[in-house]
């Protein structure tokens, strides 16, 4: 059960905050830095966003609470969000949850862009968040398995690990890959993506229909 739960979680996170497809991203906002503040810059976005989910996972569940939130209609909710996000992945296309025009315009000092937008709305977005929280709700839905909840934060752990090795050694993977490389695994992120989304907005339906009895296990 365990071993699932991680090697899903792992995935799932790693897949929505897709650092590799931000790659091309971070080389053309970072043209003509040097390699001090590239790595300031990399340092910042990392530190932001790791913090961000982390927190978002923890707060979660008191969210769920305050706002009388179901945690079958968050799965629904958040499956469709994902579902949305990775149709634009498909497509070739960058999520307008994770950026926008006027994200980029603002994006002038150095390395304030570690914040936003490649911390926040980058990767640690919408799409990202919303993952975390599900899974973070999916850990403590029986009570507070606190094995699952180290897992988790392990898949944040190894997912911002894993970017910062891929920001680090940007550039030259971006060179290698190229734009046409860097779409293509995109678009496999994607459809991995989508049906996460799909498997997150069934178990929802099945949740609800159990919840209110329509269904019985």
């Amino acid at each position: 059960m365990e071993m699932n739960f991680a090697l899903t979680v792992i995935i799932a996170v790693f897949v929505i905050v897709d650092p590799l497809a931000n790659v091309a991203f971070f080389v053309a906002l970072t043209e003509g830095y040097s390699r001090k503040e590239r790595n300031a810059v990399i340092r910042k976005t990392i530190l932001v966003a790791g913090g961000t989910l982390s927190a978002f996972a923890l707060l979660g569940h008191f969210i769920f609470e305050l706002f009388s939130i179901t945690i079958p209609a968050f799965k629904i909710a958040g499956g469709l969000l994902l579902l949305t996000i990775a149709f634009s992945m498909l497509q070739g296309g960058r999520p307008k949850s994770k950026i926008t025009e006027k994200d980029k315009a603002e994006a002038l000092e150095k390395e304030a862009i570690g914040i936003v937008p490649l911390g926040i709305p980058i990767f640690a977005g919408p799409g990202s968040i919303t993952t975390v929280m599900i899974y973070m709700s999916e850990a403590t839905s029986g009570g507070w398995d606190w094995g699952l909840i180290a897992l988790v934060y392990l898949a944040i752990l190894i997912t911002m690990i894993l970017s910062y090795l891929i920001l680090f050694y940007g550039k030259r993977i971006f060179e290698r890959m190229g734009r046409i490389g860097a779409m293509a695994f995109s678009r496999v992120m994607g459809l991995i993506l989508a049906a996460m989304a799909i498997q997150f907005m069934l178990t929802g339906i099945v949740d609800f229909l159990i919840e209110y009895g329509v269904v019985s296990v």
